[in-house]
């Protein structure tokens, strides 16, 4: 039987907006926790700051195909909801949560992995033990992580943004608070250093899961479908969600793997410091184009849903707009205030420490930052509203192939002429401009060439 279409979906500008506000302060709140984490790492010890990121960012890259394929039950409740199907908005979610049960005993393979990799890498072996400490945590909190992906779609998908923002506010909080005692070894915590910070995300990634899966059984559609039947295996669903979802998490594995790499060789130089403070300032800056990327991406999701391809694709290119003039604004900060940005990131331990080359190098870097900013608002933004109608795997080619065809081969090859040293690390940067700017036009490109119109999605 047809559906009948959700005529309550809001579109244009302030329908992306009543997304964007509560997505934003929920991810603004996972930015300031990760930066208050590195921040506070940078007071405790240099090696301690500058193999966070690089630990970070390798652990999330093995763990987030797990997560991607879980969390794409939002844009399957996104297009459950614009079709007017509430009751397979509850059992899409449920989908995304035996996902995550499902495949969590391949996580017992990630400390082998990521052991060989270090090994590959060849830090310094101070530094790699802090490393190879810090990601054990990180796997530990994998499941949680990827129960809160999977939950949170149920809500995100149907514009119910509320919840999100609060359980995400308390999860954060939860998190600066045990990083500051866990760290520094206050109010009768242990100084555990790296490992504190690790630890402290560990026990604050419960409190998300638990308090979404606590409202999800008192929501009253799950009620009146009845428990067992709202979470039971649908295989056609778990298929659908597999089909689409996979595409994605490749998407998100190579492109961060690729990102891996690259911070990996950018922490074998002399700039390190200023690249890991860098890129922690880029992802402060950027947090608020992930939220009207997945804004536009649940926009998107409705709008197919509800066979209105129209208004799906204008919600893509209101997306775009309204990143851009955020951008506009990020890049004058950037331009204006780069040393004040900096400076929150030098140790605080009395330890020795270049600063005036800390403050060169990474002053040249911010203006990078402002140069490809612009085009990597085009990559969050559109790839967001591909992946809401379904185009995933047109995003999985173009970023693998770009990534790994094109980038990190560039960035091998520029360290290996130059060297590791300041020029090397400025020149792997402007490598890194130019793979953003080619992979911003193909995105615009697909948009605006309507493929996506034929992908069919949901039945």
């Amino acid at each position: 039987m047809p559906h009948t279409p959700n005529k309550q979906i809001h579109g244009g500008y302030r329908g992306l907006m009543k997304l964007v506000l509560p997505l934003l302060a929920s991810n603004a709140a996972f930015i300031v926790m990760q930066f208050c984490d590195r921040m506070f790492l940078s007071w405790y010890g240099e090696n301690e700051f500058k193999a966070s990121l690089p630990a970070g960012v390798l652990s999330f890259s093995l763990v987030c195909f797990f997560f991607a394929v879980g969390g794409y039950a939002s844009t399957l409740v996104a297009q459950y909801h614009g079709a007017n199907e509430h009751d397979k908005c509850v059992r899409a979610t449920a989908q995304g949560v035996w996902w995550v049960l499902l495949s969590s005993p391949a996580l017992f393979a990630l400390p082998v992995v990521s052991e060989w990799l270090l090994r590959v890498i060849n830090h310094a072996p101070e530094l790699a033990a802090m490393e190879h400490t810090y990601m054990m945590w990180m796997f530990a909190a994998a499941i949680p992580h990827g129960l809160s992906w999977a939950l949170a779609g149920y809500y995100t998908g149907q514009s119910r943004m509320r919840l999100i923002l609060i359980t995400n506010i308390i999860g954060c909080g939860v998190n600066v608070v045990l990083d500051y005692l866990m760290i520094f070894g206050e109010l009768g915590f242990p100084e555990m250093g790296l490992k504190g910070a690790a630890a402290a995300t560990f026990y604050a990634s419960w409190s998300t899961p638990v308090i979404l899966a606590a409202y999800i059984m008192a929501d009253k559609s799950v009620r009146a479908l009845g428990y067992r039947k709202a979470f039971a295996f649908d295989r056609h669903l778990f298929v659908t969600l597999v089909r689409f979802g996979i595409p994605s998490g490749v998407t998100i594995f190579l492109d961060v793997g690729a990102f891996s790499v690259f911070t990996l060789l950018a922490a074998k130089t002399d700039g390190a410091a200023a690249s890991t403070a860098a890129l922690t300032i880029n992802n402060l800056a950027f947090s608020p184009l992930m939220s009207i990327s997945h804004a536009a991406a649940i926009l998107c999701g409705q709008f197919k849903g509800a066979d209105n391809f129209k208004e799906s694709a204008r919600s893509g290119w209101i997306g775009l707009k309204t990143g851009l003039l955020y951008m506009t604004f990020i890049a004058a900060v950037f331009f204006l205030l780069p040393e004040t940005l900096l400076m929150r990131f030098t140790p605080k331990d009395g330890k020795p420490f270049d600063l005036d080359a800390y403050l060169r190098t990474g002053k040249t870097l911010i203006l990078l930052l402002t140069i490809w900013g612009f085009f990597d608002t085009a990559n969050i933004i559109v790839s967001g509203a591909l992946r809401g109608v379904g185009d995933t795997k047109f995003v999985m080619w173009y970023m693998s192939l770009m990534g790994w065809l094109l980038w990190i081969p560039g960035e091998i090859l520029i360290f290996r002429i130059i060297g590791y040293d300041a020029k090397g690390l400025v020149a792997g940067w402007t490598w890194m401009t130019v793979y953003i700017a080619i992979l911003a036009f193909g995105f615009i490109w697909r948009w605006r060439r309507g493929k996506w119109y034929e992908i069919k999605v949901i039945d």
